[in-house]
């Protein structure tokens, strides 16, 4: 039997996004900039029981990773711009070698990309 071990770190996040070419009339507002609290739910491989990367520290270093690089201090929350859920997501999970990140709006609806095994 094998077994595969994860570390889970979760966070949230207030932060800005808008949907500048939707097409679907019954969504359009979704062109507009509007506020979400965005669940980020962070899996990685780890490759034994000692904490080859510590938790905190990784969930300090996403967090960092996403402030220094999305924070507004003119708005006070991060601005994700034109990004999806999506493409939260795999920015995450290329940048920290994840297998599995989770980005949904108000913990609510999003998505999860994840390396298929």
């Amino acid at each position: 039997m094998k077994i595969t071990t994860k570390i889970i770190v979760q966070l949230q996040v207030e932060g800005l996004h808008n949907w500048p070419n939707v097409n679907i009339n019954e969504v359009g507002f979704l062109k507009n900039i509007h506020r979400h609290v965005f669940f980020i739910l962070i899996e990685k491989k780890v490759s034994h029981d000692d904490r080859d990367i510590e938790i905190i520290e990784f969930k300090r270093d996403i967090f960092d990773y996403l402030y220094g690089k999305y924070y507004s201090h003119s708005k006070r929350c991060f601005n994700f711009f034109e990004m999806s859920c999506e493409s939260i997501a795999k920015e995450i999970l290329n940048k920290f070698n994840c297998s599995l990140v989770r980005v949904l709006e108000d913990n609510e609806n999003g998505a999860i990309v994840y390396i298929n095994q």
